[in-house]
């Protein structure tokens, strides 16, 4: 049967070379590539020089640097932009010790003599953290690149209006002048584009309605909505939905809440 091997490899820290070599076959076994070290300044040079690490087992009592300050030093080293996860070992099981670790931002330990089947799961647990914390920092990137492209694309309606001689809110006019009846003072806050996914929100189509009919996806979509809201001091799409209706606007006019 073969085994996948993961993309993570794990830092195995340990100042007896016989626990190193040990934990270290048996995971290779498993699936996992494993860089082994005997010092805290090994380990050290090795994930400075090697961004594939990204699982750190390493023991609690260790000459030089302790595995908390092992792992601080990591940290610092990882920054804000390379994600790991640790895992302690501990010959004692000082409670202190373990909460200090857990402050440290260690994700899991277990004791001596550790069972290797249960460290296996616990490595699993935390490749698959791993796994989602990285992306979970992708889609925050996406967000934030839509943001900035939402933005770029307001700005750019606004500089044409501009060199048009035309107001946003002259423009929606024209495209749709009943909004301009509607809501004449949301109207003037809003960019052509804003208007357009406001109007189509106001007559119930979903986000993917939306998305299809203006030729945008429906994260640039989301964006927009979340604008709107935030210009027009509406609590939710619901409320936004309603203020905007036709009917709504005919039969007893708008009031922001």
């Amino acid at each position: 049967m073969n085994i996948p091997v993961s993309q993570v490899k794990v830092l195995v820290v340990d100042d007896q070379s016989l626990i190193v070599e040990e934990i270290c076959e048996f995971l290779e076994s498993n699936g996992y590539r494993c860089v082994p070290c005997l010092s805290s300044r090994q380990a050290i040079e090795r994930f400075r020089e090697d961004s594939a690490i990204g699982l750190v087992l390493c023991d609690l009592q260790m000459p030089e640097l302790d595995g908390i300050e092992l792992v601080r030093q990591l940290q610092r080293i990882a920054g804000k932009h390379r994600a790991f996860e640790a895992i302690m070992l501990t010959g004692r099981a000082d409670k202190q010790d373990v909460i200090k670790a857990l402050r440290a931002g260690i994700a899991d330990y277990y004791q001596k003599p550790v069972d290797l089947h249960e460290l296996l799961d616990g490595i699993h647990r935390q490749d698959k953290a791993l796994a989602e914390r990285s992306r979970s920092d992708s889609l925050g990137h996406l967000n934030q690149k839509l943001q900035f492209l939402a933005e770029s694309i307001d700005d750019l309606y606004q500089d044409l209006n501009r060199i048009r001689g035309r107001s946003p809110a002259d423009s929606s006019e024209e495209a749709d002048p009943d909004s301009a009846q509607i809501l004449p003072e949301i109207v003037s806050q809003l960019s052509p584009r804003q208007l357009d996914v406001a109007r189509l929100v106001g007559k119930g189509q979903t986000n993917y309605q939306i998305a299809c009919e203006l030729g945008i996806t429906e994260n640039t979509v989301k964006l927009y909505v979340s604008q709107v809201l935030r210009l027009t001091h509406m609590h939710n799409r619901t409320q936004l939905a309603l203020a905007l209706s036709p009917a709504s606007a005919r039969h007893r006019g708008i009031t922001e809440h």
